[in-house]
């Protein structure tokens, strides 16, 4: 077997154990994946970040907690220009430090994504002999109007891969910058 396969495999293991979805007949779900050359610790310092995404979303202009941070608690997002939106309102459903998992539901907001959630995991993988991490994320939607499953994955998916884009790059420039603090929780 080679690292391809076992990358595969563990992939397939992490997606069975965390990012379990179950899509009805008008909505489409998938997964991305994306490597970040940093340790999971400085990388999961970012995503935790419920009351900041801006940090390395880059389509997040501001955003206002309304809560404790803990399960339940709501965030009012501004989504900068561009977009077919300006607002989102998301739910945390799942926030889990150990396991590094984060659960968000879309709940409100002027955008076509209904019935809108999400799972980020982060696992450790060692990138080029350097402890690296694997960071995946995966969505369930509802298909709008006028639009086939393909091309909301396909949508979905290009939002996720730039966000995921920018977690790396912002990731990596803090453990290259030998940034090693990590974001206060």
């Amino acid at each position: 077997m080679n690292d391809d396969d076992a990358c595969g495999v563990m992939e397939a293991q992490y997606i069975r154990r965390h990012h379990r979805h179950h899509p009805k007949e008008n909505q489409c779900t998938s997964a991305v994946f994306k490597n970040v050359r940093a340790p999971v610790p400085l990388v999961w310092s970012l995503v935790r970040r419920f009351d900041q995404p801006q940090k390395y979303k880059p389509f997040v202009s501001r955003c206002v907690v309304k809560g404790d941070l803990g399960i339940g608690s709501v965030r009012e997002v501004n989504v900068k220009s561009g977009l077919p939106a300006t607002t989102s309102t998301e739910r945390l459903e799942l926030l889990d430090d150990e396991e590094h998992i984060l659960g968000i539901r879309i709940v409100g907001g002027d955008h076509r994504l209904k019935n809108y959630s999400s799972i980020m995991t982060v696992h450790p993988k060692v990138i080029d002999g350097r402890p690296g991490t694997l960071v995946i994320e995966s969505f369930v939607v509802d298909v709008p109007s006028g639009n086939t499953k393909d091309e909301t994955c396909y949508f979905v998916k290009a939002l996720i891969q730039c966000n995921l884009k920018s977690l790396a790059d912002v990731s990596e420039r803090m453990a290259v910058q030998g940034q090693t603090e990590l974001l206060e929780k």
